[in-house]
């Protein structure tokens, strides 16, 4: 009886030991897996590279930064240790910084709108082991991730809106360099404003760069004299320079209804004259998620290398801001859903082209 009680604890006492050291190894693999993954983590680098607008141009490359930055923060990381970026004055700093930036070791550079184009494409075919992302544009090559946007699909929501504020019936966009790119944000403007009043005018303007608020203020003062009361940009930096003579007329007339319609990032703070705001709303292009998602999947070694990635309505890849709540309105918005609905629904087709324009115009 007692060799039984013995053979029995005996069982019992190694039964736990096995329990406990399978528990302890478990325990030892889920750190060393989570100390891996943490390695991994802070052993991947991403920079970034401007276009000429710079990295503090209040929309397209600051809404790249600050994703950047957000992903680097997620990281334990910091600016110069992990993540950084290179400014670029003109074109002619695009493919030095890229290279630079190759030369540094960054496992991941962005370059920051389609004018990084031809650099993007000639580093990434020099320095196949490094990879590279585009915003705005595609770049066949293997190792470059081509991040795009329904740039059509939100102005067009921008056009609704506009359509249904304007006092007067004349409307403004002012774009930076006139383009394939830009112009989806003209033709998509243009058809949503005419949904909603075929015979609303729409003045096209181009800027010829995205870094001169003075070209920009200088347009937007010859649109604002011809009685357009709201302007939408798609200018970068030179888009400063609407906002600087929408707040000079307002600050001069307080009862003058204008507006300027913001680009890439809520620009609401933009817009802040005293105790009024001339931005009416916003284009909002969500590049600082897509530089946080490519980045993360490139850390997770899941860069989708030689993919075109496109961000959309449906994904709220691009969506109209409402933080002015005096200015859009609850029939506004209303409307404005409406239309989401029909775009994500296939109901509608918004125009890319100046030619899809026409036709889209034809069939109102």
């Amino acid at each position: 009886m007692k060799n039984r009680t013995f053979i029995l604890l005996f069982a019992i006492m190694a039964s736990v030991a096995v329990v406990l050291s399978a528990c302890g190894g478990n325990e030892s693999s889920n750190k060393d897996n989570a100390a891996a993954n943490e390695s991994e983590s802070e052993d991947y680098s991403v920079a970034i590279v401007t276009d000429e607008g710079g990295v503090d141009d209040k929309s397209f490359n600051q809404s790249s930064w600050e994703g950047l930055k957000a992903w680097g923060e997620e990281q334990g990381l910091s600016k110069g240790n992990g993540f950084d970026y290179a400014q670029s004055s003109d074109e002619s700093d695009y493919l030095p910084n890229l290279t630079r930036l190759t030369r540094d070791g960054y496992n991941l550079i962005f370059g920051v709108g389609f004018l990084l184009q031809d650099a993007v494409t000639k580093v990434a075919e020099q320095n196949p082991d490094t990879n590279y992302a585009i915003i705005d544009t595609v770049v066949e090559a293997p190792n470059v991730a081509s991040i795009t946007f329904a740039e059509h699909e939100g102005s067009f929501l921008a056009g609704v809106a506009a359509a249904m504020k304007t006092k007067t019936d004349k409307l403004g966009f002012i774009g930076g360099v006139d383009s394939d790119l830009i112009n989806k944000f003209e033709a998509g403007f243009e058809a949503g404003a005419k949904s909603v009043n075929p015979d609303i005018e729409v003045d096209i303007q181009y800027v010829g760069n995205f870094s001169s608020a003075a070209d920009g203020k200088l347009i937007a003062t010859r649109m604002y004299e011809n009685d357009t009361d709201i302007i939408y940009h798609a200018a970068g930096a030179a888009g400063n320079g609407v906002f600087a003579q929408a707040k000079d007329l307002k600050q001069n007339d307080p009862d003058r209804e204008i507006w300027v319609i913001g680009v890439d990032r809520d620009q609401h703070e933009e817009g802040k004259i005293g105790e009024h705001n001339v931005t009416f709303t916003s284009m909002v292009k969500r590049v600082d998620l897509s530089v946080q998602e490519v980045s993360d999947m490139g850390a997770k070694d899941a860069f989708p290398g030689g993919e075109v990635l496109e961000f959309g309505l449906v994904d709220d890849g691009v969506s109209l801001a409402k933080t002015n709540e005096e200015a859009m309105s609850d029939d506004i918005i209303s409307a404005v859903d409406e239309w989401k609905e029909k775009i994500t629904n296939g109901d509608v087709t918004v125009p890319k082209t100046r030619d899809e324009l026409k036709e889209f115009e034809e069939s109102l």
